[in-house]
């Protein structure tokens, strides 16, 4: 059976990018692994200065192949990810290919969370498992600065603001299972915008999935009432 699931882009505005800092802090994790026994990982980056929280938890024991890459940068030019056709930078970037199987089932948690109170944009992206067959190819990604904050060439900054998908938090999956895999994810501002979707499926599927919110950085124009009177 195969499910897809697409979730239109989410688009609101007014939240400026938040600035790049000028010491740059880097994080880099690849793993490449093939083998039979027990899994256990435990991965969580949290960021303020990017409103970022990010968790991968995964245990398990069985037959198991994945290459997986994960890579933070507080200047988010460092990253150049393809996004939706177009190579964008991001400020965290994350692939994995994965196959399992085993009697003892994968169970799995990954999470996403550009956090408001640090200048984020309030929304999350969850993704849980527990499965004894798994096949699945996906990247998780995450935008919040602007990408020009230091940059002096005209050119190179027009390039990179037109591609800079600030603030962004985006998940696209293709997977199959037997077991159960579900997500959450929602998009919350205070006394604004309340975004809640939930999918879970039990069983033995496909499944095709993508999802991104987005908010745009571009202030709205306020405008006068007596503009076009004699107040």
């Amino acid at each position: 059976m195969l499910i897809a699931v697409y979730v239109a882009c989410s688009v609101a505005a007014g939240n400026r990018p938040l600035p790049e800092p000028l010491q740059n802090d880097e994080v880099c994790n690849n793993l490449k692994i093939a083998g039979t026994g027990i899994i256990d990982i435990d991965n969580s980056i949290v960021d303020k200065k990017l409103a970022l929280e990010y968790h991968n938890v995964m245990q398990g024991d069985g037959d198991i192949e994945m290459d997986s890459t994960n890579t933070v940068s507080q200047v988010s030019r460092k990253i150049q990810a393809p996004i939706n056709g177009t190579i964008s930078p991001m400020n965290l970037y994350d692939t994995i290919k994965l196959t399992y199987s085993g009697k003892t089932p994968l169970v799995g948690m990954k999470s996403i969370k550009s956090d408001a109170f640090w200048g984020g944009m309030g929304a999350e992206v969850t993704e849980s498992f527990s499965v004894t067959e798994m096949d699945k190819i996906q990247s998780t990604y995450f935008a919040s600065t602007s990408p020009a904050t230091y940059l002096k060439n005209p050119s190179a900054l027009i390039d990179q603001l037109r591609n800079s998908p600030v603030h962004a938090v985006g998940m696209d999956s293709k997977t199959s299972f037997n077991g159960t895999w579900m997500t959450d994810a929602k998009w919350h501002q205070f006394f604004y915008k309340d975004v809640k979707i939930h999918e879970a499926f039990t069983g033995k599927f496909e499944v095709e999935k993508f999802i991104q919110f987005h908010e745009n950085p571009v202030p709205e124009q306020s405008s006068n009432p007596c503009a076009d009177l004699d107040c």
